[in-house]
Parts: structure tokens; C-alpha cells; sequence
């Protein structure tokens, strides 16, 4: 094994700077334990060059890796020697970020010539920051921004806040793009912003009903500095980068994974202590500022009942815990809620999710929101994996933003008001 990773690694040192011109994601299918070690070994070994979509976690769920065209032969081959059966889900990453990219430049054009901002396009930072601007303009007797703190790259962080008026209520959160390569993330949250201003102001679909219990606080981009990147970087490559830009103790390595940063057993398993691995936790519980904000706002308001974060792919609708396979005290309802609400998003498009504990769902990770959030007394916290489970992956088409937006729409009303009809 030893050498097919050293030629892994030479490949990929040899060819670091090339786009993804020919790389493929393979769907990797380990069958049995000693199958899952030598993908974590390959996940490991941070000089590789693979990009692990998906995580070796069970025989039960498959594991995605981005693997450069350079890489390729000897990845398959490796796979085949080890006899651990693989598929090609992407053969060739470039061209949707090609095809991403004219999609963009086009839609910018349009809403320049028609000033009009549309929903079925994903949107840089700025675009983004301005949108939020012109909804609380537009619905200033509703919605708020408020300026919780700035990053590492001093990019102010701004949060939403619906509400019909009343101290320190009780509050739901929801935010988005903890992770920055998680574009569809974003989006939706910005569709879901809209959607709760125009249907309060239209008196429909129990938002006014929602809002007169609780305040609804919604962060559509929760790492700003990451997201920034993944735009505006010179290399494309960096389109499908994860984690902060905050710089660590290998300055060849920025950024820490910020879900795996929080006060929630920080540093157990599925977080790593390596700064350029993708999982990399930081080097101490709540170091990244971007966490502190987001901590320190949700803390100081004192009465947050629901907390949910929305990320991709998987198309999961999961609950705490993430860093242990323990049930949560409140698992059965959790579970409960969490089902109706994947049955409510199901009526829309047929779109299927699977319910679970973050744990035993998609993966160990300790450190995470979700489970800071319910540690910190929030019952009702959940953990979203949006479209898709794995076709495009991290490079969802634009035109599946609405009907991703609308679906998981219906899942969050259905948590929002069973948290209303639910007081504690």
C-alpha cells in the first residue's frame, strides 16, 4: 500500500497547479473493515492530492473522492489492487465549474440590464450583502440586519432578524455556508429570506403565525472569508475550498474547518489536528472568530428554542449528536420532527432524505454547531445536507436552487411551528 500512496503523492505533487481538466469523482464502495482503513489511510496522507467528498465511514455509505486527472491511473488502479469497487460519478470536474462560471457572468449581466436579482443563480459575497439591503429596505417594518462581528479578513458577518416587534423573544436560528465550497447552501438561504418576508406580507402559509411566537434569525453566509475564496480566487481551483482563511501554524495550510471549531467536544473524532486537512479543528476550542460571533450573539440573546444549519450534499435531515453514536435525552422527539419534516419536503419534488443522528447519519464530527447548540440547552437542533447525493455533488446546477430552496422551505415551516406549538 505504501507505494501506490507514495505514487499517488508524486503524481499530485507533479501536477499540483493544473485546473480539473479530466479529474473524475469516484464513488468508492468499501465493503468491508479493512476496506474502510486504507481509504482513511489514503484520506490521511494530506499530500495525495485527493479530495474526499465523503468520508470512509461504513460499509453502509459510499465515499466520494475528486481525483486530479494526473492521479487518476494509479488511483484505480490502487482501488483495483485492493479490490474496493468504484464507480465514476463526475468525469470531468471542469467542465461544470466552466459551466458554472459562464452562468454566473451571464446572470450578472442580466440583472444589471433588467435590475432585477435573481433567485435561480448563485451570487458572490457582494451581490449577497446587497440583496440583504434592499429586503430590509423593502420590509423595514419586518426584517433587520445586524452586524454581529467581522472575520479574519475583517468581512463584516451579518445576520437577518424577522420579527414583529418584542424583547428578546423567543428565536429560532438558522444559518448557512459554514463551509464555503457548500454553494446550494447560500443560495437557499437567500431564497428562504425572501420567501419568509413576501409570505408574511401576504399573510400566507403560517409565517405571520410563526413570527407572532418567535423571531426568526437567518445568516446566510456564516464564512464569509472561505466563500470570498471559492469566487475570487486565481485559481479556480479554490472553487471547492471548505474552510476559513484564518492562518495556521503551517503557513502553507490557511483556514480551519469551522464545524469542527465549537464547544461541543471539541477535538474528538472526525476533526483533525492536521492544519491542511480539510477537518482541521483549529488549535483550540472556539479559536476561529467567526465561531466566537456566531457563539457570543446566539448566547447573549438567551432565548434561541431552534438552531439550524444548512450544508451540502447528501440530501440528510440529521440531529445531535455528531461527536458520539450516544442518543441525544431528546432523541425520540428529534427524530420524531425531523421525519415529518423529510416527509413534508418529499411533497414537493419527491426529493428523498435520510433522518438520523449526525453521528451515525453521515459522520463522527465532533466540534460542531449543532451540537454546541444543544449542549447549550437548544432542544430543537438539526443539521441540513441539501441536494444532491452525489451526481454533481459540491457543483449543483443553478437551476435547482428554487426547487431546492422550496423543498427545504417546507421542512424548516414544519420544524418552526412544531417549536411554537412546543414551548419550554
Amino acid at each position: 500500500m505504501r507505494v501506490y500512496l507514495a505514487v499517488i503523492a508524486l503524481l499530485a505533487a507533479v501536477h499540483s497547479e493544473e485546473l480539473f481538466n479530466g479529474d473524475h469523482v469516484l464513488r468508492v464502495h468499501a465493503e468491508s473493515e479493512d476496506h474502510i482503513q486504507i481509504l482513511k489511510e489514503l484520506e490521511r496522507d494530506v499530500n495525495s492530492g485527493l479530495d474526499f467528498w465523503t468520508h470512509a465511514v461504513s460499509t453502509e455509505r459510499p465515499v466520494d473522492i475528486r481525483v486530479p486527472h494526473s492521479s487518476l491511473n494509479a488511483v484505480k488502479l490502487f482501488l483495483k489492487k485492493s479490490n474496493i469497487p468504484f464507480t465514476v460519478m463526475i468525469n470531468n470536474v471542469q467542465e461544470l465549474l466552466v459551466r458554472e462560471r459562464e452562468e454566473m457572468v451571464h446572470n450578472a449581466e442580466m440583472e444589471r440590464k433588467t435590475k432585477s436579482f435573481n433567485f435561480a443563480a448563485y451570487h458572490d459575497l457582494e451581490t449577497i450583502y446587497k440583496f440583504m439591503d434592499t429586503l430590509v429596505d423593502k420590509h423595514s417594518n419586518l426584517i433587520s440586519k445586524e452586524r454581529i462581528g467581522s472575520t479574519f479578513e475583517n468581512r463584516p458577518m451579518y445576520v437577518l432578524k424577522f420579527s414583529t416587534g418584542g424583547e428578546k423573544k423567543p428565536a429560532i436560528w438558522i444559518d448557512a455556508g459554514i463551509h464555503a465550497r457548500e454553494w446550494i447552501s447560500h443560495a437557499t438561504a437567500v431564497w428562504l429570506a425572501n420567501r419568509i418576508a413576501t409570505d408574511f406580507e401576504k399573510n400566507r402559509a403560517l409565517v405571520p403565525s410563526i413570527l407572532g411566537h418567535v423571531d426568526i434569525y437567518l445568516m446566510i453566509v456564516a464564512n464569509p472569508d472561505g466563500y470570498v475564496f471559492t469566487h475570487h480566487s486565481p485559481n479556480t481551483h479554490y472553487r471547492l475550498w471548505r474552510k476559513s482563511r484564518s492562518v495556521t501554524s503551517n503557513p502553507k495550510c490557511p483556514g480551519v474547518d469551522l464545524n469542527r471549531n465549537w464547544d461541543a467536544h471539541f477535538g474528538g473524532p472526525g476533526a483533525s489536528d492536521d492544519p491542511c486537512a480539510e477537518d482541521y479543528r483549529g488549535p483550540s476550542v472556539q479559536s476561529e472568530i467567526e465561531v466566537k460571533n456566531i457563539a457570543d450573539f446566539i448566547m447573549s440573546h438567551g432565548n434561541f428554542k431552534s438552531f439550524m444549519t444548512l450544508h451540502s450534499y447528501k440530501q440528510l435531515l440529521m440531529y445531535p449528536y455528531g461527536y458520539s453514536g450516544t442518543d441525544a435525552p431528546d432523541k425520540p422527539e428529534l427524530h420524531d420532527v425531523a421525519t415529518q419534516a423529510s416527509k413534508a419536503l418529499n411533497s414537493w419534488h419527491g426529493t428523498v432524505y435520510k433522518v438520523g443522528s449526525i453521528f451515525h447519519t453521515i459522520e463522527p464530527a465532533s466540534g460542531a454547531s449543532a451540537d454546541w447548540a444543544y449542549l447549550r440547552g437548544i432542544k430543537y437542533s438539526f443539521a441540513f445536507e441539501l441536494r444532491d447525493t452525489g451526481k454533481y455533488g459540491f457543483l449543483l446546477p443553478a437551476d435547482q436552487i428554487v426547487s431546492t430552496a422550496t423543498e427545504t422551505w417546507l421542512a424548516l415551516k414544519y420544524i418552526m411551528k412544531h417549536v411554537c406549538d412546543h414551548p419550554y
